[in-house]
Protein backbone atom coordinates (compact mmCIF):
# COMPACT_ATOMS: atom_id res chain seq x y z
CA UNK A 1 0.00 0.00 0.00
CA UNK A 2 1.76 3.18 -0.96
CA UNK A 3 1.45 6.12 1.46
CA UNK A 4 1.47 9.35 -0.18
CA UNK A 5 2.81 12.05 2.03
CA UNK A 6 2.16 16.17 1.53
CA UNK A 7 5.08 17.85 0.73
CA UNK A 8 5.10 20.76 -0.71
CA UNK A 9 3.67 23.38 1.16
CA UNK A 10 5.29 27.09 1.64
CA UNK A 11 5.72 26.67 5.29
CA UNK A 12 4.80 30.29 5.72
CA UNK A 13 4.21 29.94 10.01
CA UNK A 14 7.40 28.58 9.70
CA UNK A 15 9.84 30.83 8.21
CA UNK A 16 12.93 30.73 10.13
CA UNK A 17 13.81 27.47 8.41
CA UNK A 18 11.87 27.39 5.59
CA UNK A 19 13.13 30.12 3.87
CA UNK A 20 15.60 27.86 2.71
CA UNK A 21 14.62 24.22 2.98
CA UNK A 22 10.97 23.36 2.75
CA UNK A 23 9.38 21.96 6.30
CA UNK A 24 9.09 18.30 5.79
CA UNK A 25 13.16 18.59 5.16
CA UNK A 26 13.75 20.23 8.76
CA UNK A 27 15.90 18.28 11.18
CA UNK A 28 14.71 16.75 14.07
CA UNK A 29 17.72 15.09 15.97
CA UNK A 30 19.92 15.58 12.40
CA UNK A 31 16.67 13.84 10.18
CA UNK A 32 14.40 15.26 8.47
CA UNK A 33 10.80 15.49 10.04
CA UNK A 34 9.59 13.41 6.36
CA UNK A 35 12.74 10.82 7.28
CA UNK A 36 10.58 10.31 10.97
CA UNK A 37 7.56 9.90 9.58
CA UNK A 38 8.25 7.35 7.09
CA UNK A 39 10.16 5.42 9.79
CA UNK A 40 7.07 5.50 11.88
CA UNK A 41 5.17 3.77 8.79
CA UNK A 42 8.00 1.64 8.17
CA UNK A 43 8.03 0.21 11.88
CA UNK A 44 4.30 -1.10 10.80
CA UNK A 45 5.07 -2.56 7.41
CA UNK A 46 4.76 0.53 5.15
CA UNK A 47 7.48 0.49 2.36
CA UNK A 48 6.07 2.58 -0.60
CA UNK A 49 6.23 5.86 -0.22
CA UNK A 50 5.34 9.03 -2.76
CA UNK A 51 6.16 12.35 -1.98
CA UNK A 52 4.07 14.96 -3.08
CA UNK A 53 6.63 17.82 -3.47
CA UNK A 54 6.31 21.33 -4.70
CA UNK A 55 7.99 24.57 -3.15
CA UNK A 56 11.60 23.64 -2.61
CA UNK A 57 11.05 20.16 -4.21
CA UNK A 58 14.78 20.09 -5.20
CA UNK A 59 15.68 19.93 -1.61
CA UNK A 60 13.46 16.61 -1.33
CA UNK A 61 15.19 15.30 -4.32
CA UNK A 62 18.39 15.85 -3.58
CA UNK A 63 18.34 14.26 -0.27
CA UNK A 64 16.69 11.06 -1.57
CA UNK A 65 19.05 10.90 -4.34
CA UNK A 66 22.08 10.92 -2.74
CA UNK A 67 20.76 9.30 0.61
CA UNK A 68 23.32 6.90 0.61
CA UNK A 69 26.20 9.78 0.64
CA UNK A 70 24.37 12.12 2.98
CA UNK A 71 24.02 8.86 6.24
CA UNK A 72 27.24 7.15 5.26
CA UNK A 73 30.87 7.29 5.92
CA UNK A 74 32.80 6.92 2.79
CA UNK A 75 36.56 7.27 1.34
CA UNK A 76 36.98 9.08 -1.79
CA UNK A 77 39.98 8.38 -4.04
CA UNK A 78 40.87 11.38 -5.36
CA UNK A 79 43.07 9.75 -7.93
CA UNK A 80 40.40 8.04 -9.60
CA UNK A 81 37.57 9.12 -7.86
CA UNK A 82 35.49 6.07 -6.62
CA UNK A 83 34.03 5.95 -3.71
CA UNK A 84 33.72 3.55 -0.60
CA UNK A 85 31.24 3.56 1.44
CA UNK A 86 31.65 2.64 5.48
CA UNK A 87 28.93 1.28 7.35
CA UNK A 88 25.76 2.10 4.73
CA UNK A 89 23.03 2.92 6.01
CA UNK A 90 20.26 1.53 3.59
CA UNK A 91 16.27 1.24 3.92
CA UNK A 92 14.31 -1.06 2.70
CA UNK A 93 11.87 1.63 1.19
CA UNK A 94 10.79 3.26 -2.39
CA UNK A 95 10.36 6.61 -2.23
CA UNK A 96 8.92 8.52 -5.55
CA UNK A 97 9.27 12.21 -5.16
CA UNK A 98 6.36 13.81 -7.43
CA UNK A 99 6.25 17.35 -8.10
CA UNK A 100 2.77 18.23 -7.44
CA UNK A 101 3.23 22.18 -8.72
CA UNK A 102 4.82 25.23 -6.76
CA UNK A 103 2.01 26.31 -5.33
CA UNK A 104 -0.96 24.34 -5.30
CA UNK A 105 -3.33 23.26 -2.80
CA UNK A 106 -3.70 20.08 -1.14
CA UNK A 107 -6.39 18.17 -3.22
CA UNK A 108 -5.01 18.70 -5.85
CA UNK A 109 -1.47 17.62 -4.51
CA UNK A 110 -3.15 14.38 -3.91
CA UNK A 111 -5.19 14.32 -7.04
CA UNK A 112 -1.71 15.19 -9.15
CA UNK A 113 0.40 12.51 -7.65
CA UNK A 114 -2.72 9.01 -7.38
CA UNK A 115 -3.31 9.84 -10.73
CA UNK A 116 0.47 8.84 -11.71
CA UNK A 117 1.24 6.85 -9.02
CA UNK A 118 -1.59 5.08 -7.59
CA UNK A 119 -1.18 2.19 -9.75
CA UNK A 120 -3.84 -0.10 -9.39
CA UNK A 121 -3.64 -0.13 -5.41
CA UNK A 122 -7.00 -0.86 -4.06
CA UNK A 123 -6.15 1.81 -0.96
CA UNK A 124 -3.76 4.26 -0.04
CA UNK A 125 -2.32 5.80 3.11
CA UNK A 126 -2.27 9.86 3.21
CA UNK A 127 -0.27 12.03 5.46
CA UNK A 128 0.93 15.29 5.82
CA UNK A 129 4.86 16.15 6.13
CA UNK A 130 4.90 17.79 9.52
CA UNK A 131 3.09 15.94 11.84
CA UNK A 132 4.38 12.62 14.09
CA UNK A 133 2.40 10.21 16.26
CA UNK A 134 2.69 7.25 18.42
CA UNK A 135 -0.42 5.57 16.73
CA UNK A 136 -0.76 2.05 15.83
CA UNK A 137 -0.64 2.46 12.05
CA UNK A 138 -1.29 -0.80 11.19
CA UNK A 139 -4.13 -1.11 13.84
CA UNK A 140 -5.63 1.98 12.08
CA UNK A 141 -5.47 0.18 8.84
CA UNK A 142 -7.43 -2.99 10.42
CA UNK A 143 -10.02 -0.92 11.29
CA UNK A 144 -9.83 1.10 8.30
CA UNK A 145 -10.27 -2.55 5.91
CA UNK A 146 -13.02 -3.59 8.80
CA UNK A 147 -15.49 -0.90 8.44
CA UNK A 148 -15.32 -0.62 4.79
CA UNK A 149 -16.02 3.16 4.11
CA UNK A 150 -14.15 4.86 1.65
CA UNK A 151 -12.00 6.91 4.61
CA UNK A 152 -10.25 6.88 7.88
CA UNK A 153 -9.02 9.65 9.70
CA UNK A 154 -6.90 10.00 12.66
CA UNK A 155 -8.83 11.73 15.71
CA UNK A 156 -6.81 13.08 18.70
CA UNK A 157 -7.95 15.45 21.34
CA UNK A 158 -7.39 19.69 20.26
CA UNK A 159 -4.23 21.14 22.36
CA UNK A 160 -5.46 23.49 24.89
CA UNK A 161 -4.20 26.75 23.93
CA UNK A 162 -3.93 27.85 27.28
CA UNK A 163 -4.28 26.04 31.02
CA UNK A 164 -7.47 26.74 33.13
CA UNK A 165 -7.81 28.75 36.30
CA UNK A 166 -11.10 28.29 38.40
CA UNK A 167 -11.62 30.97 41.41
CA UNK A 168 -14.15 31.22 44.03
CA UNK A 169 -15.33 34.46 45.48
CA UNK A 170 -11.60 35.89 43.95
CA UNK A 171 -10.13 33.12 45.25
CA UNK A 172 -7.86 30.39 43.28
CA UNK A 173 -8.87 26.79 43.76
CA UNK A 174 -6.75 25.54 40.43
CA UNK A 175 -4.17 26.60 38.42
CA UNK A 176 -3.85 23.70 35.42
CA UNK A 177 -1.49 23.55 32.98
CA UNK A 178 -2.87 24.06 29.51
CA UNK A 179 -4.09 20.01 28.15
CA UNK A 180 -5.94 18.30 25.09
CA UNK A 181 -9.49 18.59 25.60
CA UNK A 182 -10.73 15.59 25.89
CA UNK A 183 -14.53 16.31 25.21
CA UNK A 184 -13.77 16.92 21.53
CA UNK A 185 -12.03 15.45 18.66
CA UNK A 186 -9.86 16.65 15.78
CA UNK A 187 -8.07 15.39 12.60
CA UNK A 188 -4.39 13.99 13.50
CA UNK A 189 -4.04 13.62 9.81
CA UNK A 190 -3.15 10.40 9.05
CA UNK A 191 -5.45 9.17 6.47
CA UNK A 192 -6.57 5.91 4.84
CA UNK A 193 -8.64 6.06 1.67
CA UNK A 194 -9.95 3.23 -0.59
CA UNK A 195 -9.00 4.09 -4.27
CA UNK A 196 -13.33 5.10 -4.71
CA UNK A 197 -12.11 8.58 -2.42
CA UNK A 198 -10.38 9.90 -6.27
CA UNK A 199 -13.79 10.51 -7.13
CA UNK A 200 -13.99 13.66 -4.59
CA UNK A 201 -10.53 15.13 -6.07
CA UNK A 202 -10.65 17.40 -9.30
CA UNK A 203 -8.05 18.96 -11.65
CA UNK A 204 -7.56 22.03 -9.90
CA UNK A 205 -4.83 23.72 -8.35
CA UNK A 206 -7.09 25.56 -5.74
CA UNK A 207 -8.41 22.30 -4.49
CA UNK A 208 -8.50 22.19 -0.84
CA UNK A 209 -7.98 18.37 0.67
CA UNK A 210 -9.67 19.39 4.14
CA UNK A 211 -12.81 21.59 2.35
CA UNK A 212 -15.04 19.80 -0.32
CA UNK A 213 -13.84 16.39 -1.01
CA UNK A 214 -13.75 15.73 3.21
CA UNK A 215 -17.03 17.59 3.34
CA UNK A 216 -18.60 15.61 0.88
CA UNK A 217 -17.09 12.67 1.95
CA UNK A 218 -19.15 13.22 5.28
CA UNK A 219 -22.11 14.31 3.97
CA UNK A 220 -22.03 11.00 1.85
CA UNK A 221 -21.48 9.20 5.36
CA UNK A 222 -18.37 7.50 4.38
CA UNK A 223 -15.96 8.81 6.85
CA UNK A 224 -14.93 7.32 9.88
CA UNK A 225 -13.36 8.54 12.89
CA UNK A 226 -10.09 6.13 14.58
CA UNK A 227 -9.57 7.19 17.85
CA UNK A 228 -6.01 7.93 19.56
CA UNK A 229 -5.83 9.04 22.93
CA UNK A 230 -1.60 8.76 22.98
CA UNK A 231 1.15 11.25 21.44
CA UNK A 232 0.09 13.37 18.54
CA UNK A 233 2.28 16.42 17.76
CA UNK A 234 2.47 18.62 15.16
CA UNK A 235 5.51 21.07 13.42
CA UNK A 236 4.28 24.17 13.08
CA UNK A 237 6.63 26.84 14.59
CA UNK A 238 10.03 26.92 16.13
CA UNK A 239 9.02 25.88 19.60
CA UNK A 240 6.82 22.58 18.16
CA UNK A 241 9.99 22.51 16.50
CA UNK A 242 12.54 22.64 19.78
CA UNK A 243 9.88 20.23 21.42
CA UNK A 244 9.95 17.13 19.25
CA UNK A 245 13.81 17.58 18.78
CA UNK A 246 14.58 17.67 22.28
CA UNK A 247 12.02 14.07 22.31
CA UNK A 248 14.22 12.88 19.43
CA UNK A 249 17.76 13.76 21.41
CA UNK A 250 16.50 12.08 24.46
CA UNK A 251 16.46 8.85 22.95
CA UNK A 252 12.77 8.09 23.60
CA UNK A 253 10.98 9.92 20.70
CA UNK A 254 7.05 8.30 21.42
CA UNK A 255 7.03 7.57 17.41
CA UNK A 256 9.89 5.70 17.01
CA UNK A 257 9.38 3.68 20.26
Amino acid sequence: MPVFILAGGLGTRFREQTHSVPKPMINIDGKPIIWHIMSKYASHGFRKFVVCAGYKAEVIKDYFLNYQEINSDFTVDMRDKSVTFHSKQVEDWSVTVAFTGAETMTGYRIHNATERFLGDAPAFALTYGDGLTDVDLAEELKFHEAHGKTGTVLGIHPPARFGEILASEGLVSTFAEKKPLAASWISGGFFFFNRDFRSYLRDEEDLVLEESPLRSLVDDKKLMLFEHEGFWACMDTQRDHDLLDNLARSGDAPWLR
